[in-house]
């Protein structure tokens, strides 16, 4: 919903497509609830765990190498899911869900797994308003990666709720679904990244 300090309760409008694609450049914008969110690009410590976890789950994952293949795993996709548009750290799409990208600036297939990784400007949102957008929408695991905490928490839905099937921490070497073909390092994720005081 857009709000103008001026106008009345009653002029409030729905937020829509049209609301994104104005949003400043160096802005993500999402559609939530018909509301428009704007947040600045990640700080460097939530940019460099997307990154990390990227890279570890790119290859045995997406090309097949030290591990099964079948996903294609992309870095803040632009998702168009029902009137929502989100915009998850990174999404992953089994190739029997989704066998090639289409060419277009977002996608409308709903993701197998998306990861959040969560700072103290997001965890409200990604928790309270994304989670049930990605639940309603039939994802079937979502991760919350929060760098400043060092931990994995590991969500599958179940009923079409979210049930936490683990929670991770520090440098542990873990299995996690639906990547759990492979041990995934942690400490890889915060590795570059200065402990938090």
């Amino acid at each position: 919903m857009l709000r103008s300090p001026m106008a009345p309760q009653a002029a409030l409008r729905r937020a829509t497509y049209d609301d994104v694609l104005a949003a400043p450049a160096n802005m993500i914008a999402e559609l939530l609830g018909g509301e428009l969110h704007l947040q600045p690009r990640p700080a460097l410590p939530h940019a460099i765990a997307a990154s990390a976890l990227s890279d570890e789950l790119g290859p045995p994952f997406k090309r097949g190498k030290g591990g099964p293949g079948g996903w294609i795993i992309v870095y803040e996709p632009e998702l168009h899911l029902g009137s929502d548009v989100l915009v998850p750290d990174l999404g992953g799409w089994r190739r029997s869900t989704l066998a090639t990208m289409p060419n277009a600036a977002f996608i409308e297939t709903r993701p197998d797994w998306v990861c959040e990784v969560l700072s103290p400007s997001t965890e409200k949102i990604d928790r309270a308003i994304k989670l049930p957008i990605y639940a309603s929408a039939g994802v079937g695991h979502a991760w919350l990666v929060n760098p400043a905490l060092r931990t994995l928490e590991v969500l599958r839905l179940w009923e079409g709720r979210w049930v936490v099937v683990a929670t991770h921490r520090d440098d542990e070497v873990v299995r996690a679904e639906p990547f759990d073909a492979i041990e995934l390092t942690l400490a890889v994720l915060w590795a570059d990244v200065e402990p938090s005081p």
